[in-house]
């Protein structure tokens, strides 16, 4: 395993894999337009997941679908079921919405349902209905009424009989020669955290900051700070051999055992957050006229999906896109940082791009970013490694027009000691990765 190696030769497995499921996709689509199921694909495309005949069939959904929402799929097969978005608590009975059967007229009908995790029932039970199963896993509904028989499915219900907090299952729904399976979403409900929206920014922001033997430095921050923002609140992480009061009014500062690191003094600082967004600067930027933390919280407002967003610092908009090819049993994954790449635009901000990682300065989203933390491995250096963390979990952009400044160098020898990452140190931190991530191949 080393950090840098030839990025074609330690992945080029997967792109075969790639060029074989395009060509699939491609043959199933022309199948699908030859048997004239033009409007089964459309309901696919736009659900993400169906299954019908015995086959499932995953579709990417569009960029911004809430698979969340419950669709019920039109009866393409005899079959009338929800495609997605049936969501249930553990152990809770729940009527399963959508189900019905559309066939053409016969003498007798008769359905199978059944699922792994649960147990299946029909409410209200007559005299003279033919169910069996009732209370079981699988359930067998038959009628000679078409009309009876989609009341029976209409009263369906579904309870899972093991407790966990976030699973699923699948439910077969068999007529004839048709099946279908969809799946059940298992959860167990959330209690909504909320942050007091504010009066202004204020009360909707905190500065956070994290220093080390550099008080020069952030006694000049400070002073730039309440030049422009006399009342916010200001957060400090210090792990300084030998920490110096700081006594500015409407400052937190916490005292940390001496080099405890970069990444634990973030988790500690951001960890005493009690606004709905925190700023995040080191301790030798400099507030200047063009600062403006408004403009910040004026994009996330308007972007709610919005997790994080950067800045420019001295005119150096740092931003970089990870590539990341996930890995399997025998081997890890690739992970490449690739400087000044962007995904796209951020819609309706056309200074903005959607990126993986930004400049260490940016409002972070309190609770998004707390979810992620920051690695207390990482002590000298470390910066890109919280958004290889949040890869996935963080929905990050980059914005032209949001600046800050940058203090001029101020030799510190005891400082540059301890900051300076050793060879050794460097070495231990790709291994880290290599064992935390899960990779073969590491390139920055």
């Amino acid at each position: 395993m080393t950090e840098r190696s030839n990025p074609i030769m330690s992945c080029n497995h997967h792109l075969l894999l790639k060029i074989f499921l395009s060509l699939l996709g491609a043959a199933l689509a022309i199948c699908f337009i030859q048997l004239g199921a033009l409007d089964f694909m459309k309901t696919l495309i736009e659900s993400g997941y169906s299954g019908t005949s015995h086959h499932a069939i995953f579709v990417k959904p569009k960029m911004g679908a809430n698979l969340n929402r419950l669709i019920i799929a039109p009866a393409n097969s005899p079959l009338q079921y929800p495609i997605t978005g049936f969501t249930v608590s553990p152990m809770q009975k729940s009527l399963i919405p959508g189900l019905a059967l559309q066939a053409q007229k016969g003498e007798a009908y008769k359905v199978s349902l059944s699922v792994n995790k649960g147990v299946l029932s029909v409410e209200d039970l007559l005299d003279g209905d033919q169910v069996e199963g009732q209370g079981r896993s699988n359930l067998t509904i038959s009628s000679s009424n078409l009309t009876q028989l989609n009341d029976l499915l209409s009263r369906v219900t579904y309870t899972s009989t093991i407790y966990h907090i976030k699973t699923s299952d699948l439910f077969h729904f068999t007529f004839e020669d048709h099946e279908v399976m969809f799946p059940i979403t298992i959860r167990r409900q959330t209690i909504p955290v909320l942050y007091d929206p504010g009066n202004d920014v204020n009360s909707q922001v905190t500065i956070v900051t994290k220093t080390f033997l550099r008080y020069e430095e952030l006694n000049v921050l400070i002073k730039s700070i309440r030049m422009f923002y006399p009342r916010i609140k200001i957060i400090i992480a210090d792990d300084s051999l030998k920490p110096e009061p700081i006594t500015e009014k409407n400052i937190e500062h916490y005292i940390m055992p001496p080099t405890q690191g970069w990444f634990a003094g973030r988790n500690l600082a951001i960890s005493q957050v009690t606004t709905k967004y925190f700023l995040w600067v080191d301790d030798d930027f400099v507030f200047l006229n063009g600062t403006r933390i408004e403009s910040f919280v004026e994009i996330m407002e308007a972007v709610p999906e919005l997790d994080i967003l950067g800045g420019a610092v001295s005119g150096n908009q740092f931003y970089f896109k990870l590539k990341y090819e996930e890995g399997d049993e025998e081997e890890g994954g690739c992970l490449t940082r690739v400087k000044k790449e962007f995904h796209q635009p951020l819609p309706n901000f056309e200074d903005c791009i959607l990126v993986d990682g930004v400049v260490n300065y940016f409002l972070g989203r309190t609770d998004a970013v707390r979810r992620v933390g920051f690695d207390p491995f990482l002590k000298r250096v470390g910066h890109s490694e919280f958004f290889m963390d949040g890869l996935g979990q963080l929905l990050v952009a980059s914005c032209k027009g949001l600046s800050i400044g940058h203090q001029k160098h101020r030799p510190h020898g005891k400082y540059a000691y301890f900051r300076t990452q050793k060879k050794a140190d460097g070495k231990r931190k790709v291994y880290h990765h290599f064992f935390k991530n899960y990779l073969k191949y590491l390139q920055f």
